[in-house]
């Protein structure tokens, strides 16, 4: 599969999921995610995009509030190597990681290219400076029409409804959040109707453009490994989301691997 997306398709390709522990994934390739996001993004619809690995999906699948944020996305990728080879096992044998870092990546590489707006969303002011620093030099071409950091707490009111304004205002295309799960699921959600724009849960998608996290060596993202990586950086913020909800995954998905064989 070739790294650049073709942004010329004649029509866009129609939707297509499988369950993942009961949560609809997207069977969706590169060039298709990448061109079915711009297309949305130049036409400002109001969509969003939720990425989701094993975390994620075992949240879904037993809190019925973020199920329904998922579930109400339009497109769900397989961020972790376990989602998507649970759909290359029971759906699509040829499915992608579709993760967030390289799903960002490409965005900005088809924005810079299409002209199109980036609104930065989330996280702190100095990770956001370090991105828009490290953006100036990497796409030196790329729109950045607006960036903001909100505060770590419950906002007000006017403070939402100044937020989704100014973002409006800013004519973005593509609103690249970093909120954290569940956090920036639920947001998109709620803002959905109001955002005219493609709004997606980038996460710690933000922290490695930033340069603020280091990514895991290409070998260990190629090898499912990418998790440990991350584990042993961060152990006492993220040994529940790896060591619990990675376990939990795991037998959700023996038993629906078994009940795919035998339907089979």
């Amino acid at each position: 599969m070739p790294d650049t997306p073709d942004t010329h398709s004649a029509a866009p390709a129609a939707r297509r999921t499988a369950p993942v522990l009961g949560i609809p994934v997207d069977l969706i390739d590169w060039n298709t995610a990448i061109d079915r996001i711009c297309r949305w993004a130049e036409a400002h619809e109001p969509r969003y995009v939720s990425i989701c690995d094993a975390h994620s999906i075992v949240r879904a699948s037993r809190d019925a509030a973020h199920g329904r944020h998922i579930r109400a996305a339009d497109m769900v990728t397989p961020d972790g190597w376990p989602v998507a080879w649970m759909l290359r096992r029971t759906a699509d044998p040829g499915q992608q990681r579709i993760n967030g870092p390289d799903l960002m990546g490409r965005l900005l590489d088809a924005a810079e290219d299409r002209g199109l707006g980036i609104y930065l969303y989330g996280t702190t002011d100095a990770t956001l400076d370090r991105l828009c620093a490290a953006l100036a030099r990497s796409h030196p071409r790329l729109r950045i029409v607006g960036r903001h950091s909100p505060p770590f707490r419950p906002l007000t009111p006017q403070e939402d409804a100044a937020d989704i304004a100014h973002i409006n205002a800013s004519g973005a295309h593509l609103v690249m959040t970093g909120l954290g799960c569940p956090k920036e699921d639920r947001w998109m959600f709620e803002h959905r109707p109001a955002v005219r724009a493609v709004t997606l849960g980038i996460g710690a998608g933000i922290d490695f453009h930033a340069g603020t996290v280091s990514r895991a060596p290409q070998w260990m993202r190629d090898h499912g490994l990418e998790w440990l990586y991350r584990l042993a950086q961060e152990p006492r913020r993220l040994w529940r989301r790896y060591l619990v909800h990675n376990t939990l995954f795991v037998w959700g998905a023996l038993g629906q691997f078994a009940r795919h064989r035998r339907s089979g």
